[in-house]
């Protein structure tokens, strides 16, 4: 029970200091090291005194009853001290001490052949537990001192005395009192330093870069990743302020904001990319050999934030979202899997709110006002009562009551239904595999439902609002109101219904409240990575999440850096990044970073179109300047587009060995030449970190250049001028076409006060129009607005460019083909 307790103790962060006042019998060499030593006040753990006796003062809490021994002694040099009857760590201690000032020390037990004889040589005898009876103390000369701190509790309650000095009577004890009292301050300043920023003291593992490079999950599995707990330690996190998942992934708890909140931010970093093809450009793979060059070779503080990919692509067509090669995340396994379960907590969330919406129109269509009122407000142990939800809900509606039994029928009425249009339900059920025939179902056939049947459809699960909402909170209560406001339908008066009216607010906060926390993990050279959140780059903004870049951003340290990433090409994924989570974080980026390949500009260049799994075309494997060249417009469009937000932009060129150096050359000269602040080749796939030092290098000094950055629009523009902005800005567009749909939804959120929000929007990926197969910088084009959709609870307007499909469908060939399990090893195979 005692070691218990103990432990418990040594657990609460509110406990500093732990004194054991125990019986002697019960004060065991076990409970007394179950103590931890950093709350050791009475300085009797083996670690405490080990750290004595080896010199490490300032490191270790000294037993109080041996510095008061000390205080009373003084010029010790030369001296003879004889220790009677002092044991165990008190004993220890005093030798140790003694030794240090100089003293000769004897130490003999009571019963010794050779105490007398000691005694009458000593010119100070230290008592350090009760003479036996049978014991004769003789011959000790007049001038020596004596001192008793003999104790029948390890809380130092002595019999204390001096020779020939009543007047010293109790002073060891008093001293005792005020060392250990001073042992308790030692610990509340060490507690205190403990939450200061510390300076970071990283380990980096080494790297042994093999050629030809072989698969992601090869790579990955040859590195011996470092503890997690030994990673959080090197980087300043506390003990209280992770939870740890196995042995390479940790929760990292949001009161390290409060703890850091006077530290200064470290440089923020934006990798975004030229427009996508299917040949791949590497953001995520640049994102992690910039962190790996930062800190590993430069020694310059960098953490990477990354998204949580989904397991739909994981299993269905694109694979995994490590990185790759010498530049990524481990392990990738776990990266790419399961992780710390955030993505099933927002499934689960998702879920519960679809269910709450058919479940609460079935009510309404089967009872009466006064059973409907009467469940939803039941009589418990003879009383009634409305939950403070539901109060929340009375307040909304104008009735000012907090007795059940008070309300009119008509008020009751108001209270208990919704009176949700079926045929308005946006939200829809989320499941987080690429499932196409799910895209359209019928919810409702059994017997039991009454008839109520209605069409519905699944959207995967990084596409649930609910992720966006995890991605742009900045506090756990900041999430639970958003998630109060989350738009599910409309009543059959047009007003909007929200998981607030629906009463599961509390509930989704509570299925949210660790997905909440950013998972700390390690890239190959052991360098930290948060990996949290995953929304959808098309119809939300694509980018992990501001609490992970906030956490990041203090943890690096003033002149470190903060690096991640925004979904799909620039033209998207960086326009979000600054219009949308920029404006939820009030974070400044300092950076840019603009990924491009020499085999993506030349598809924008007019080369021919890829199929995946077969062999590229010669256009792409041979030099072929004139195709680069042309394709560089794509690039020189988006280096434009981050100018227009006034950053620094830093163009890094991912080099394949099929890359000539005249090509490489070529397009670093025309992203100079367009404004970029510097541009540089780069080989991390391959050398991983080391190949991103120039990089890295030139992101540093590009951080240190005035930083003009500027939003692109203003929030008080009319929702059309908003979106007629950003698609002749950004996307090059002449002008825009609302459909007659959405002209109708724009007026409705214009009325209903949605219309001061940023736009998010929902358009094709492949180009900087809204037809894929136009490559390049297209001009010209009107671009055709279908539809416009809200997610209020994350904060956004989303126009539609045309349709968007928000459940994916695997593949004739699924890359679950090659994924396998040892069952011996249990080691996972064929994922990339």
């Amino acid at each position: 029970q005692i070691v218990s307790e103990i432990l418990r103790l040594n657990e609460d962060p509110n406990v500093h200091g732990l004194a054991l006042d125990l019986p002697e019998s019960l004060c065991s060499s076990k409970v007394l090291n179950t103590v931890k030593p950093e709350k050791d006040v009475d300085g009797l753990s083996s670690v405490n005194v080990g750290r004595l006796v080896h010199g490490d003062v300032p490191d270790c809490l000294v037993s109080p009853t041996a510095c008061a021994v000390m205080e009373l002694l003084e010029d010790l040099g030369g001296k003879t001290v004889v220790l009677v009857g002092a044991d165990g760590a008190v004993g220890a201690a005093l030798q140790s001490m003694l030794q240090r000032k100089g003293a000769v020390v004897v130490s003999c037990q009571w019963k010794a052949p050779q105490l007398q004889n000691e005694l009458r040589h000593a010119d100070v005898v230290v008592f350090g537990s009760m003479k036996p009876d049978d014991v004769p103390v003789s011959g000790i000369k007049p001038e020596t001192t004596i001192i008793s701190c003999y104790h029948n509790l390890p809380s130092d309650k002595y019999s204390v005395g001096q020779q020939n000095n009543p007047a010293a009577e109790n002073t060891v004890s008093s001293l005792a009192i005020a060392m250990r009292m001073q042992n308790m301050v030692k610990t509340m300043e060490q507690w205190i330093q403990s939450r200061q920023y510390r300076k970071w003291d990283l380990h980096c593992l080494k790297l042994q870069p093999l050629s030809p490079v072989p698969s992601d999950i090869e790579i990955s599995r040859a590195q011996t990743p470092k503890a997690v707990d030994v990673l959080a330690k090197e980087i300043g996190l506390l003990t209280d302020e992770i939870e740890i998942y196995g042995r390479t992934k940790a929760k990292v708890r949001l009161s390290l904001l409060e703890r850091l909140k006077d530290q200064p931010d470290g440089k923020y970093v934006l990798v975004a990319g030229i427009t996508p093809t299917p040949l791949g450009e590497g953001k995520s793979t640049v994102t992690l050999g910039l962190v790996q060059a930062l800190t590993a070779h430069l020694n310059i503080n960098s953490f990477a934030c990354l998204r949580q990919p989904s397991q739909g692509p994981t299993f269905g067509v694109k694979g995994g979202a490590a990185g790759g090669g010498y530049a990524q995340v481990i392990p990738m396994e776990e990266f790419n899997l399961h992780l710390t379960g955030d993505i099933h907590a927002i499934t689960a969330a998702n879920n519960l709110l679809a269910a709450a919406i058919d479940a609460r129109i079935l009510h309404e269509s089967t009872q009466s006002d006064k059973s409907l009122y009467n469940r939803l407000v039941p009589v418990v142990n003879g009383m009634r009562a409305f939950s403070p939800i539901q109060l929340a809900r009375l307040r909304r509606l104008g009735i000012n009551k907090t007795d059940p039994e008070t309300l009119t029928e008509e008020e009751a009425s108001k209270f208990a239904r919704l009176d949700i249009d079926p045929s308005t339900i946006t939200w829809q059920r989320v499941v987080d595999t690429n499932d196409r025939f799910l895209r359209k179902i019928t919810v409702g056939q059994a017997n039991t439902e009454k008839g109520f049947v209605r069409q519905a459809q699944f959207d995967i699960a990084v596409a649930s609002e609910i992720m966006a909402i995890l991605a742009l909170s900045t506090s756990l209560q900041d999430m639970k109101e958003r998630l109060g406001k989350i738009v599910v339908a409309n009543d059959k008066k047009g007003e909007p219904v929200t998981a607030e009216d629906l009463g599961v607010t509390g509930a989704l906060a509570v299925l949210m409240k660790d997905a909440i926390k950013p998972t700390l993990m390690q890239s190959l050279e052991g360098t930290p990575v948060f990996v949290h959140a995953g929304p959808f780059a098309n119809i939300a903004h694509g980018s992990s999440s501001v609490l992970a870049d906030k956490i990041a951003l203090k943890l690096v340290g003033e002149k470190g850096f903060v690096v991640t990433e925004a979904g799909f090409g620039a033209d998207i994924g960086m326009e979000k990044f600054f219009n949308i989570k920029c404006r939820a974080s009030g974070l400044v980026p300092s950076v840019v970073v603009l990924v491009a390949t020499v085999r993506a500009l030349k598809m924008h260049g007019g080369g021919p179109s890829v199929t995946a799994g077969a062999p590229l075309k010669k256009e792409y494997t041979e030099e072929n300047l004139q195709l680069v060249a042309d394709g560089c417009c794509n690039l020189q469009k988006q280096i434009q587009i981050t100018q227009l937000f006034g950053v620094p932009v830093v163009v890094a060129l991912n080099v394949f060995k099929t890359d000539s150096p005249a090509e490489v050359d070529l397009v670093c000269k025309i992203a100079k030449e367009s404004g970029a602040f510097d541009a540089v080749p780069c080989n991390h796939w391959s050398a991983g970190g080391r190949g991103a030092v120039k990089l890295a290098q030139a992101v540093e000094k590009a951080a240190n250049q005035k930083n003009n950055f500027k939003f692109l629009y203003n929030m008080e523009l009319p929702i059309a001028e908003k979106i007629r902005i950003i698609a002749q800005k950004v996307y090059g567009a002449q002008d825009i076409e609302l459909s007659p749909a959405a002209q109708s939804q724009v007026d409705r959120y214009t009325q209903l006060g949605f219309g001061n929000l940023p736009i998010c929007m929902a358009k094709t990926h492949l180009s900087l129009s809204h037809q894929p197969e136009k490559k390049g910088v297209p001009t010209g084009f009107i671009l055709p607005i279908s539809n416009v959709r809200a997610s209020i609870g994350a904060g956004f307007i989303y126009p539609l460019v045309g349709t968007m499909s928000t459940m994916p469908g695997l593949p004739t060939r699924p890359c679950f083909y090659d994924i396998d399990l040892d069952p011996i090893t249990e080691q996972v195979k064929g994922l990339f």
